[in-house]
């Protein structure tokens, strides 16, 4: 319950979008790809489980919190065994990356420490990343352009315009699933003193982000193709159009509360339907 499965698509779909990307212009190579995805699920699933006890540390996580249960909340962990679990977690991230760093250099060893501290701090420390408002662009920028490129890196031992590119879309589809998350969470973030980027917006704002990073999302195949950078089949991606219509049309018909955890799930269905056909579509 605590490494909430249903998000993990946030850490799968970058890996594959990146290393789509950087397979187009070298060889394929399966093991970085694989131990790649193994890493970034763990700093995925550490992320989460730190999220977990630090939110209720802080006392953002209470009875009246509308999404699924956090199970440090819930008295079904004790905050002692949480720690152990981030640790843990955390350390066979650190450990996976030991590969990618000799396959991949310096460029790696940044993009994996810097992976792991802001995992931490997203809600730990003195100043959160999350409590701040920075939690959207810290999203997009690791479980994107980050994660992204740097399976791209992996790949093709250098960094791409192209790579850079697709990092985009999938960046802000990946931030929807945490835009979803703090709309639904905007009462009692804001009674706890979490200032969300959904708290300092207010409620009307956030459902108009939610929808315009649709928009970007699906303007940037077309780019992507117009520019050169890729393919017409690119614009595969457009067949998840009926889907995003859909939610887009939900956010905007003014859901609230429990009633967004449908919309949070097919949201993280949604990144993942595209990243596929980006990935598909980059490869043709």
């Amino acid at each position: 319950m605590a490494a909430r499965v249903p998000t993990l698509v946030a850490a799968v779909a970058p890996v594959v979008v990146g290393t789509a990307a950087g397979a187009r212009e070298a060889s394929f190579r399966p093991l970085p790809f694989v131990v790649a995805l193994v890493a970034a699920l763990l700093i995925q699933i550490g992320t989460n489980y730190a999220n977990d006890l630090f939110d209720f540390l802080k006392g953002a996580d209470t009875p009246e919190r509308a999404g699924p249960t956090r199970v440090t909340a819930r008295g079904l962990v004790t905050p002692g065994q949480m720690r152990r679990a981030v640790t843990l977690t955390f350390g066979l991230a650190v450990l996976a990356g030991l590969y990618l760093v000799w396959v991949g250099g310096w460029p790696i060893l940044v993009i994996g420490l810097l992976s792991v501290a802001c995992g931490l701090l997203y809600t730990a420390g003195p100043w959160p990343l999350a409590y701040l408002g920075l939690g959207d662009l810290f999203v997009f920028i690791f479980f994107g352009v980050v994660a992204v490129t740097g399976s791209a890196y992996l790949q093709a031992g250098r960094l791409s315009v192209l790579a850079l590119a697709a990092s985009v879309p999938v960046g802000l589809l990946v931030t929807n699933i945490l835009v979803i998350n703090n709309l639904r969470d905007i009462p009692t973030d804001r009674a706890a003193g979490k200032r969300t980027l959904a708290v300092r917006l207010g409620d009307r704002v956030t459902r108009m982000q939610y929808v315009l990073s649709l928009v970007v999302a699906y303007a940037a195949p077309l780019v992507l193709w117009l520019s050169g950078l890729a393919g017409p089949a690119a614009l595969l991606t457009w067949l998840s159009l009926p889907l995003a219509w859909r939610l887009g049309r939900a956010v905007l018909g003014g859901l609230a509360g429990p009633a967004l955890n449908p919309v949070l799930k097919r949201t993280g269905q949604l990144h993942l339907l595209y990243s596929l056909l980006l990935a598909g579509g980059l490869l043709w």
